[in-house]
């Protein structure tokens, strides 16, 4: 092994954990899909400690978070489908191919005109790879497809219709929940069309609907130490 903290130190480490002779009995019997979920835990801790901005916490879960997708890579070695070298070299290739402002001739005078770029840029490699994403949570997907709305302006409103559209959606939900014989389904449709304009008027008022959202578990959180 190196003797430098360096990535092929911590490669190096991850392969002695999954060898089948002299490994660690945990980290042998992993997969790939037993690992995701530790995966999206480590990603929501990386968001926690930035949201309490405690970079010790933060060095410390990035790493985390690396040892993840280095987890990832000794597996897919293991079985011939790649290694970690080519997941840097996938990386880098696509950072390039999608900052043509930086490595190319191309002029890009704000961060929208950017995102503007490199959504374009995307959608322009996943329909010649036959390829949709649709993989995001939820939240994520909302402010993406909002966005969209907004670049194409399509059913732009002011805050304040925006609000009265929630009650609306509100009124119309319990109206359905009073009515005979109504399907589980209308509610569901009723409630995710007043989820969706809740994040598109957080989207309105710049506000990230995720980080509103845990501000609001934190707050309960509070409470109920308190109780």
């Amino acid at each position: 092994m190196s003797q430098n903290h360096g990535i092929g130190l911590l490669l190096d480490i991850v392969a002695l954990l999954r060898d089948p002779s002299g490994g660690c009995p945990w980290d042998k019997e992993q997969t790939f899909a037993s690992t995701v979920c530790h995966t999206i835990e480590e990603a929501y801790e990386v968001a926690d400690a930035i949201e309490k901005n405690d970079m010790t916490l933060l060095k410390e879960e990035l790493g985390d978070l690396l040892l993840q997708i280095v987890f990832y890579a000794q597996m897919a070695k293991e079985h011939s489908f790649f290694a970690f070298a080519d997941i840097t070299a996938c990386l880098t290739d696509k950072l390039v191919r999608r900052h043509p402002h930086v490595f190319g001739n191309m002029q890009v005078m704000s961060a929208e005109e950017q995102l503007v770029v490199w959504d374009a840029l995307k959608e322009e490699e996943q329909q010649q790879s036959q390829q949709t994403s649709t993989a995001l949570p939820a939240l994520s997907r909302a402010n993406k497809l909002i966005a969209f709305l907004e670049r194409e302006s399509i059913d732009i409103l002011s805050i304040s219709k925006r609000i009265s559209k929630m009650n609306r959606q509100a009124t119309a939900l319990r109206a359905a929940l009073s009515a005979a014989g109504v399907m589980k389904e209308q509610l569901v449709e009723g409630l995710g069309d007043l989820l969706f304009t809740c994040v598109r008027l957080a989207y309105q008022l710049k506000i990230d609907p995720e980080i509103a959202l845990r501000k609001a578990h934190n707050k309960l959180e509070r409470c109920f130490r308190h109780l």
